[in-house]
């Protein structure tokens, strides 16, 4: 008996449907407890409008990223890729194009100039294209590390992803324009830690903190400020985790979102809803600093380890609470309304520790500055041994969580942990750090920190686009240098942060004096900002800053929550000496790699079927 052989499109139904299981157990398989109707636990929206919507998966076992591009209304095709701060030049992208009769998918990058080319190295690997009711589908992967030096290297921290919707056809790759094309960025942390899902108690409780119906202002950046108010008696409890609520919608424009707690001196803070930055913002929200919550897009939950919660409510703590709201609207949509919040989970049954919020870093001074027109200056901060010494438990504290935090010129932070001299490891870093997308990051590995460490905490900020220098501050032009971790159990020492000697800053300014034609006013009337503001900024003051900052005895802030220091002898303190560094890791290739042929694949993406 002859069995009858399937026609072309059955086979490719068959077989798109093949690939699709396979891809499902796959993920599944690799991200380990994620449920095979969820492959892809991540994801956000590309664009304003929702048009592009990306999910993704990462396998840490075999350091690839899987990808699914969702294009809700496919046109002529669509570039997708990363780059070092979301330009799209020198981008690392994939591309899907038509030339009117054939669709091709490659991996290409662009130049300085934004012209596109195939990469001879294949890297990106297309599992599958697929038409869907919701619009045409691309999986795909690639590998953390492929050594081509054409290639973005997807590592920890931010990753900014680029966007370009064609909407004719083009001959072939090289003739795509990019200059006409609808483009974007967003910025999202690939690598999520792959950490298990801590035990919730079974009494549970859940509040809402939402700013209610919000008019979202016609304008491309606005942060709102809303504040809520705990009940009345409102006993402690514990946070033991925290998730976003976005209205349905509004996932294209809601950026992040920050619950702080209002200073408790305080017994009354006056009900306001509008944009931080309003004239008609009472002065006392200033006073609402401590960070409660904090997400920002494409995280999921936050959850606490099952032996710690973060405290809040009963005596010695505000009821009154800001919620911050990031809306991002750079196609200036109007009368758009949103209630979007977070949703806090708590418990009466307190756990065994209270969590604690550290910062590490540099104190808000403008002692620590950053000369204009740098590309990359570097300033650090130090919690030294002797505040750890004198501040820690016996036993130590374990840091499992880190937000880092710059102004406007932060382009890389890094905190590192330093025992007897030399470095251990890694707290948190951020190598494509970007200070419009800040959030709380669970660590991959708990940090124990024990008496006597050292944490350094370093930034390093471009400031090319400014022509005074930019102090160390509160305003938004000024700067800061912060890692606000999250540990437990709770210590008094809230606030473990340095900067230079002010004695030795003025010898600076003094020696400037010395080397150069055009005086710097060092008299006793002149503020820091001002002295700096006088500075020539020629190479020798430039490296002599530089020196001074390497060099110079520091003053230490080793602050418990009251502001109050520890006792002890806190100025001119020599900088802790670090006879060891950690080695840069040098990127993996992959051991094997998919398809590398220098030209693109043809891809079949019409009639609905794989």
């Amino acid at each position: 008996m002859q069995v009858p052989r399937p026609s072309v499109r059955e086979a490719a139904s068959m077989y798109g449907t093949a690939v699709a299981i396979f891809l499902v157990i796959l993920v599944a398989a690799l991200q380990g407890s994620v449920p095979a109707e969820s492959p892809f636990p991540y994801h956000i929206p590309l664009d304003p409008e929702g048009t592009l919507e990306l999910s993704w998966n990462v396998s840490y076992v075999q350091e690839t990223v899987h990808f699914q591009l969702l294009v809700r209304e496919f046109k002529a095709g669509v570039l997708f890729g990363m780059s070092d701060r979301g330009e799209l030049e020198n981008a690392d992208l994939v591309v899907l194009w038509t030339n009117g009769d054939s669709a091709y998918f490659g991996d290409a990058w662009s130049d300085p100039n934004g012209l596109i080319h195939l990469d001879s190295q294949q890297d990106y690997q297309l599992l599958q294209a697929q038409r869907t009711p919701e619009g045409l589908t691309l999986l795909f992967k690639r590998p953390f590390s492929t050594c081509d030096p054409r290639d973005y290297l997807i590592e920890d921290g931010t990753v900014h992803l680029v966007y370009g919707i064609l909407e004719q056809p083009f001959p072939s790759l090289e003739a795509i324009n990019t200059s006409v094309l609808q483009t974007g960025l967003q910025r999202v942390q690939l690598l999520k830690p792959n950490i298990p899902t801590p035990a919730l108690p079974s009494d549970m409780l859940t509040m809402e903190i939402r700013a209610p119906d919000v008019l979202v202002p016609g304008q491309e950046t606005t942060y709102w400020c809303y504040i809520s108010e705990l009940p009345d008696g409102f006993a402690r409890h514990h946070i033991v985790m925290y998730e976003p609520i976005v209205t349905k919608g509004n996932e294209a424009i809601v950026h992040h979102m920050e619950i702080f707690q209002c200073a408790a001196e305080f017994d009354s803070v006056p009900r306001f809803s509008g944009p931080c930055d309003s004239k008609m913002k009472p002065d006392r929200l200033n006073y609402c600093r401590h960070v409660l919550a904090a997400w920002a897009l494409g995280a999921k939950a936050f959850y606490y380890p099952e032996e710690a919660g973060l405290a809040f409510g009963g005596p010695g703590s505000s009821r009154f609470l800001r919620l911050e709201v990031h809306y991002h609207n750079p196609l200036k949509i109007q009368g758009r309304r949103d209630s979007s919040g977070i949703r806090l989970y708590y418990t009466a049954t307190l756990r065994r520790f209270n969590a604690g919020i550290m910062e590490l870093g540099l104190v808000y001074t403008p002692v620590m500055a950053v000369p204009p027109q740098e590309m990359a200056f570097v300033l650090t901060g130090y919690c030294t041994d002797k505040c750890t010494q004198m501040a820690l438990p016996p036993s130590g504290i374990h840091i499992f969580a880190s937000q880092l935090h710059t102004h406007l010129t932060g382009r890389k932070v890094v905190t590192v942990l330093a025992r007897d001299g030399r470095e251990r490891q890694i707290v948190n870093r951020d190598d494509h750090y970007s200070p419009h997308f800040q959030e709380i990051r669970m660590l991959k590995k708990v940090v124990s920190v024990h008496p006597g460490d050292v944490l350094i905490t370093s930034c390093t900020y471009n400031t090319e686009d400014r022509t005074l220098a930019t102090v160390g501050g509160f305003g938004i032009l000024q700067e800061m240098c912060v890692n606000y971790v999250h540990y437990y159990p709770q210590t008094p020492l809230e606030l473990c942060k340095s900067a230079v000697d002010t004695g030795f800053l003025q010898k600076y300014f003094h020696l400037v004096n010395r080397f150069n034609s055009e005086e710097v006013c060092t008299c006793p009337q002149a503020s820091v900002p001002e002295q700096f503001a006088s500075v020539p900024w020629n190479s020798f003051n430039r490296d002599v800053l530089k020196a001074l900052y390497d060099f110079a005895p520091i003053s230490m802030h080793c602050n418990k929550s009251s502001a109050v220091r520890f006792q002890g002898e806190w100025s001119l303190q020599p900088l802790p000496e670090i006879i060891s560094k950690l080695e840069e890791p040098a990127p993996r290739c992959p051991a094997s790699r998919g398809p590398s042929s220098g030209g693109p694949t043809m891809v079949s993406i019409g009639g609905g079927k794989g």
